[in-house]
């Protein structure tokens, strides 16, 4: 929240059209991806675990929607994109949770697949969404009470994560998993089903995150969502999240996201090139990390 309000401080300060509707509207729209493949890893991370494919699932994805916009019925080509997802996620969290596979090296193996099933259902060129497809083009454009549509879908992805977390035996579940995995195994849990079961909601959040990018801009492309797993893991630990498992709600890693979100558009607005950016987002995640260390000192204490 400090770090939240901080920056918005800055952003209003630096820039006069930062408060225009115009502006917040292409700001929470561009955000609304990487939102949701936050949401995905934060569940993630509370068990423990880290998700690295987001990204090429999230490119995989929208080039599956692509491919079969022209020849296949519209809910059937968002079942694939997002079942594509879901799929790849689970297979991570297989390895993770019945063959006890490194977080980290699994979800790599799995980034890499991905991406290369991207490219080759592409043929490494983008695809454009077919005419039939234009509903996408006109959802990932359209907006309600103000409110882009694709920020809609990622405002209530949140406010159910956070209902999970907080109200329902799953999320108790994992968070117990994070802070003491054994003791829930021995509890009788089936704690290798829940693990299994956050990579495959992250996969599949990933999923929807590249139909919105695919529907924003009427593409299907292998290389959207480079780095995208980064941004994500950053917006979780920024939102006080903890690398170690057992920490983290949904509604901080919303302000993590809108926190990235604001410290590159302020510097596209005051035409800032991209590689500061990379350099202040790692800043500010060592900032926060040492936040949450000094925070939880003064708990101790």
């Amino acid at each position: 929240m400090i770090i939240f309000f901080l920056i918005l401080i800055i952003s209003a300060n630096v820039s006069e059209v930062f408060f225009t509707q115009t502006n917040l509207s292409n700001l929470t729209r561009q955000v609304a991806g990487i939102g949701l493949a936050s949401i995905g890893m934060l569940l993630v991370i509370i068990t423990g675990g880290i998700d690295l494919s987001v990204g090429s699932i999230a490119a995989m994805a929208g080039v599956l929607c692509a491919v079969f916009s022209s020849t296949t019925p519209l809910s059937i080509v968002l079942l694939i994109s997002v079942a594509s997802g879901i799929a790849v996620g689970s297979f991570s969290g297989y390895l993770v949770a019945i063959h006890k596979m490194a977080p980290f090296i699994a979800t790599l193996a799995m980034m890499t697949i991905a991406r290369g099933l991207g490219f080759i259902f592409s043929n490494g060129a983008p695809i454009l969404l077919a005419d039939e497809a234009s509903a996408f083009i006109e959802f990932g454009s359209g907006y309600w009470l103000g409110i882009a549509y694709p920020v809609w879908i990622f405002l209530v992805i949140s406010v159910i994560c956070a209902l999970l977390l907080r109200h329902h035996i799953f999320g108790r579940i994992i968070t117990a998993i994070g802070s003491n995995e054994e003791a829930v195994r021995l509890s009788g849990i089936r704690v290798g089903i829940h693990k299994l079961s956050v990579y495959a909601i992250s996969g599949g959040l990933a999923a929807l995150s590249g139909l919105i990018t695919t529907f924003r801009t009427g593409v299907g492309s292998p290389i959207v969502g480079v780095g995208m797993e980064l941004d994500a893991i950053a917006a979780v630990v920024i939102g006080g999240a903890s690398l170690q498992g057992g920490k983290g709600t949904a509604i901080n890693t919303l302000l993590g996201v809108l926190i990235l979100g604001m410290i590159g558009n302020i510097m596209n607005l005051i035409s800032i090139p991209a590689y500061p950016q990379q350099v202040i987002k790692g800043v500010i995640i060592i900032f926060a990390v040492l936040l949450q260390k000094f925070q939880s000192k003064s708990n101790h204490n």
